[in-house]
């Protein structure tokens, strides 16, 4: 998909010049036809303004219809409804959460102590295709924040346009790989400037109505994200700022975040009163040398001290250990802020779940030291991936709050029961390979060299790429310079009239860049290799941040660069997206009574679709759950065409995956996974009633904060 965008005009040097010769033309026509263009000639400056004006301040008064409520900073302190504020808040993400337990969430937020929510906004999930905006279930933005404010709760909002969040590619819609130009993201480049334009076009207008002044939550709204550890361009910030001014309006708090580093906060900064600077920092560190450095990047009686990532856990990735982090001391550093009247939000206060293909990555010091995060984002933070909140971090932190909240805690409430559902019985239903037809010219691209993901307009899961090479003899070595991200090699011979399956070769991964040899395969014509490559998430974070997916270079075998590339998507949907029952998931949901018998074949190294159901006999047995996946080897799995996300306990450390019980129903449920390497003998999982994160554990890296 092409999408082409008028490049801007350089716009003081285009209004000047208008105006300019619009006014001598004035001077020799009548004094009606003078009126006119000088009318025309102050409306096309008009137009322009919005650049060539300076920003406004934080104290400016507001054209909207108010109520009788105010937000705002002076005297280096928040003030709402002209008293003294201090925002104890927490990160909650609203598409990591089912919608149907927003509220249970929102609800132990505020009997944890907080006074304030803090959310991003994820344009990916919001206009998943160019120009197609979803503001529905997962992605119903507007009933979330009503429902903080329904329960008394304030809003910090952070919708980018970039968010970072262990999202995929920071939350920028993967559909941009393939636009020509490609813009370059968080920049003043105009293509780039273009989307952010349609896109907050689209999202702010629904806010004006949900500000704090209107009568709604939102006190505050971010302008981009940690933007100073990643780059320097002022301008880029400063049209962000005029852009969610021309929609907001002047009385609504912007505000910025960076890292309390004095480079961070150089580059990420914008200096003055129209936008509020907040930092962030490392559990532990001393709090009030970095509030003091904050000082210097807000305008004098403006900078209230304001941790707005107080880290209360960490990330994990796969073939890491669990992060952790204790209870007291992450207490005791939240306290260090707030007996001084600091406010700070937890990071995370819930973080909830990777549904679908949304979970991020990292890189390390180069490209190919890749690091995809799990599907759990549990991020070991006081409210748990599933709403439990009996447990020691937990506890610690409302007693720390509790000495210094203006108002009573509530109690706090139950945890949301859960129950094991016991084993569960597959079936194999198809090989992935078998839905395919080779030589059909349907559904499939042809290129001389290998095609990207995105630009087949595949850009979540799986994109399978078949070539064929000569059966000279001997063994031959496979090489792919740029693969994002992993892969695994088959081989087959086509004239094999015994009806051969696809042989599996092994596994290239991205952080290893491994060759891998090709075994000699006699046979009496050209040998096909597949190579089915798994998009485990765009980096979101660091100077690596532009991730294409699928094979990104040549392909070569003894050296020789190999031609004439078949690329097959494999649709399967997303989090959030209307189930289509396509062939390949029909299949996989078809003649659910079949059983197979034989062990050989349940043992196959080769890709394929399993499904079986589990029976809940009553509506008040419909509790949460969790799906082990011991004994099973990578994959992603769908219950009732929910897509719950990837499992990989061959790697670790997590080995369930949670599923709310709004995904389930009473009777049948069924559940579907598309297993890669290697599935258990006996064709059974587990539902079970915790998570664990026990799995490899030997293998393991620990990541402790």
């Amino acid at each position: 998909m092409i999408i082409g965008v008028k490049k801007k005009r350089n716009v003081n040097t285009a209004s000047a010049s208008s105006a300019s010769k619009l006014l001598a033309m004035a001077k020799k026509r009548s004094s009606k036809a003078t009126l006119l263009l000088i009318f025309i000639s102050l409306t096309a400056l008009y137009a322009f303004l919005p650049v060539l004006a300076p920003l406004p301040s934080l104290s400016s008064s507001s054209h909207h219809n108010k109520v009788n409520r105010n937000f705002e900073i002076s005297r280096d302190m928040f003030w709402k409804d002209s008293q003294p504020f201090q925002i104890i808040g927490g990160d909650l993400h609203y598409f990591r959460v089912h919608p149907q337990y927003w509220e249970d969430r929102l609800l132990k937020a505020k009997a944890l102590g907080l006074n304030t929510i803090q959310t991003y906004v994820p344009w990916n999930l919001h206009e998943p295709s160019p120009g197609r905006h979803v503001f529905e279930g997962f992605a119903d933005i507007e009933s979330f924040l009503k429902l903080c404010n329904k329960l008394g709760l304030l809003v910090m909002l952070r919708p980018g346009p970039y968010i970072c969040a262990e999202w995929d590619w920071g939350g920028f819609p993967a559909w941009f790989s393939s636009m020509s130009p490609s813009p370059k993201l968080r920049s003043s480049d105009p293509t780039f400037l273009h989307l952010v334009e349609r896109w907050w076009g689209n999202l702010l207008p629904k806010l004006v109505p949900l500000l704090y002044q209107n009568g709604g939550p939102i006190i505050m709204v971010q302008i981009e994200n940690e933007y100073g550890s990643y780059g320097n361009d002022k301008a880029y910030l400063q049209h962000l700022v005029v852009l969610a001014r021309s929609h907001l309006g002047p009385d609504i708090i912007l505000y910025t975040t960076d890292g309390g580093a004095r480079e961070n906060l150089e580059k990420g900064t914008i200096r003055g009163d129209a936008v509020y600077s907040a930092v962030d920092f490392s559990t532990g560190d001393d709090p009030w040398p970095i509030f003091e450095l904050q000082k210097k990047y807000n305008a004098p009686g403006k900078s209230p001290p304001l941790s707005a990532e107080f880290y209360t856990g960490w990330l994990t990735h796969w073939g890491e250990k669990i992060a952790k982090t204790d209870a007291d001391f992450t207490a005791a550093s939240l306290e260090k802020i707030l007996q001084k009247n600091g406010s700070a939000v937890l990071y995370m206060a819930h973080g909830g779940t990777n549904f679908g293909f949304y979970s991020g990555a990292n890189t390390g010091s180069a490209e190919a030291d890749y690091q995809p995060d799990l599907t759990s984002y549990d991020y070991d933070a006081p409210i748990r991936e599933d709403g439990d909140v009996d447990n020691s971090k937990y506890n610690a932190i409302r007693k720390v709050i509790a000495r210094y909240s203006s108002v009573p805690l509530p109690s706090v409430p139950s945890n949301i029961q859960k129950t094991a559902y016991g084993p569960i019985h597959l079936q194999r239903k198809t090989f992935l390979f078998d839905e395919f037809n080779f030589t059909s010219s349907t559904n499939v691209f042809e290129s001389e060299q290998p095609m990207s993901m995105e630009s087949v307009g595949q850009l979540f899961g799986f994109l399978l790429y078949v070539t064929q090479y000569k059966a000279n003899g001997g063994i031959k070595t496979l090489f792919i310079p740029k693969l994002h991200d992993r892969a695994q090699v088959f081989i087959s011979c086509p004239s094999d009239v015994t009806g051969a399956r696809p042989s599996y070769v092994g596994a290239i991964e991205r952080w290893s860049n491994n060759k891998l040899n090709l075994p000699n395969l006699k046979c009496h014509s050209n040998i096909n290799l597949l190579i089915l490559v798994e998009n485990m998430g765009r980096v979101n974070y660091g100077p690596y941040i532009f991730d294409g997916k699928g094979i990104l270079s040549s392909v070569y075998l003894d050296g020789e660069i190999l031609h004439r590339w078949k690329m097959f998507p494999i649709p399967l949907h997303n989090l959030n997206e209307v189930p289509t029952h396509n062939g390949i998931m029909q299949v996989a949901y078809s003649a659910r009574g079949k059983r197979l018998t034989s062990k050989y074949e349940n043992t196959s190294r080769e890709p394929a679709f399993y499904s079986g159901h589990f029976s809940i006999d009553k509506s008040s047995e419909v509790k949460d759950t969790y799906i082990s996946f011991n004994n099973w080897g990578k994959g992603i799995a769908f219950v009732n065409d929910f897509d719950i996300g990837r499992y990989w306990p061959l790697r670790g450390p997590q080995c369930n995956l949670y599923v709310p019980a709004p995904v389930l129903k009473q009777g049948n449920n069924y559940l579907v996974i598309l297993e890669l390497e290697s599935p258990d003998p006996e064709l059974v999982v587990h539902s079970v009633d915790e998570p664990d994160f026990t799995c490899s554990f030997g293998n393991m890296n620990l990541h402790q904060l």
